[in-house]
């Protein structure tokens, strides 16, 4: 179903998807309950990565314009998720965004652009509050 997987993966239920077939999961990975994931471009997530409940990530939004919403226009850009982040519950990841590795995005918070490596990152829209050690190679 998803593009492809790596080993040591747990999905919850209930896992929605778009395709699925554009969804690459690396190894160790936890999609805790109610995942959502609308894949209508890619979406990459690396090795060792937790996902917290309640979770929406999207790579596609829709125009600001009432003519192209009328046509139900969409428009799509793939997102990246690196390595050794913990995303918490009840966060929303916006299309085009790229988490870096060794981030922890705090539960509720809106990630509406990039998140560079060894971030801590809270709130609506998502800021970094805090520079996290990378304590593995």
């Amino acid at each position: 179903m998803l593009g492809s997987v790596g080993e040591n993966v747990w999905i919850g239920k209930t896992f929605s998807c778009d395709n699925g077939k554009n969804i690459f999961i690396g190894n160790n990975f936890t999609g805790n309950y109610n995942l959502t994931i609308l894949d209508i471009k890619e979406v990459y997530i690396g090795d060792n990565v937790m996902i917290g409940p309640n979770t929406l990530i999207t790579t596609v939004g829709h125009p600001l314009t009432p003519k192209g919403r009328r046509k139900h226009l969409a428009q799509a850009s793939k997102i990246h998720i690196g390595d050794d982040v913990w995303i918490g519950g009840n966060v929303t990841v916006l299309p085009g965004v790229t988490i870096g590795n060794n981030v922890v995005i705090g539960a509720g918070a809106v990630v509406t652009k990039d998140i560079l490596d060894n971030s801590l990152a809270v709130g609506v829209p998502a800021k970094v509050i805090k520079e996290l050690e990378k304590d593995v190679d």
